[in-house]
């Protein structure tokens, strides 16, 4: 069930919070929502899984594109954990969700017992930057979600075997059907911190992924993902031997988690978490 509880700006913020077991705590992707994991969720072990809308994104509150920081938005999940009682938790991030799970590892080491990065590192290739940079804010070219479901397996380039189903499920998780069309579920001044991001070049962030030294690792990478490359996951593993890694075949940025060998992988890195 939905909750939400009121950041230190009175914006607020809205979660998810259950089950029992290990704290992990779900970040979801830059436009995306707590409901990125629904397709994760009935496959994990027991674990207490908790989700958060980032200000600005599903049923959380617009608060402006200055405010839809990495910064702010890992100051949300400290408050958000601190509102639940949980003076732990390991970061199950997806995109951005991993590199504000890498952020806190510099900022808020102690809060964190592991960090499981979905399809990001430290250095983001511009070529997928420059597709997010082309649809982040954007309205789709869809009257119906129906239109909308036919053109997905064409225009998300580098998904395999994808079932309709799934773009249905993707559709209806993240935008809205209106009689005008189809809108995005999130405030478009996401593009405005985007491109303010964007323009101040910081694609490699090496002494944050140093940062989790000491942490139970795991890293996924989509196998035709344009964010993520093979060399840079080469010299993460490099860095950190033993840190968990599967690369999901048939996906690109970003894979959607429950795909066997990602399932496998959280399911392991849960399992090295302390308790």
């Amino acid at each position: 069930m939905m909750a939400f509880f009121t950041a230190d700006d009175g914006a607020q913020i809205a979660f998810t919070d259950e089950g029992q077991g290990p704290v992990v705590l779900a970040l979801a992707g830059l436009t995306r929502t707590g409901r990125d994991f629904d397709y994760l969720a009935p496959h994990l072990p027991p674990c207490r899984l908790i989700r958060m809308d980032y200000r600005g994104r599903g049923d959380s509150q617009w608060t402006g594109g200055a405010t839809y920081t990495v910064v702010r938005e890992a100051a949300d999940a400290l408050q958000l954990l601190d509102h639940l009682g949980v003076e732990r938790a390991a970061v199950l991030g997806t995109s951005r969700g991993g590199m504000i799970g890498m952020y806190l590892a510099a900022v808020a080491k102690p809060r964190l017992t592991g960090l499981c990065l979905n399809d990001i590192g430290p250095v983001i290739e511009r070529a997928g930057l420059m597709r997010i940079f082309d649809v982040v804010g954007r309205n789709p070219v869809a009257k119906t979600f129906a239109d909308l479901v036919e053109k997905l397996p064409a225009a998300m380039v580098g998904y395999e075997n994808v079932p309709m189903r799934r773009w249905w499920e993707e559709t209806e998780r993240h935008n809205i059907e209106t009689p005008q069309g189809v809108k995005i579920n999130y405030d478009p001044e996401l593009r405005d911190a985007f491109i303010h991001a964007f323009d101040a070049g910081v694609f490699e962030t090496w002494p944050l992924f140093e940062a989790c030294a000491g942490l139970p690792l795991a890293l996924i990478r989509g196998a035709n993902s344009d964010l993520l490359s093979p060399e840079t996951v080469a010299e993460m593993r490099r860095r950190r031997p033993d840190m968990r890694f599967a690369e999901v075949p048939g996906r690109p940025h970003i894979p959607f988690l429950d795909e066997p060998g990602a399932v496998a992988l959280i399911a392991d890195w849960i399992g090295e978490l302390p308790r």
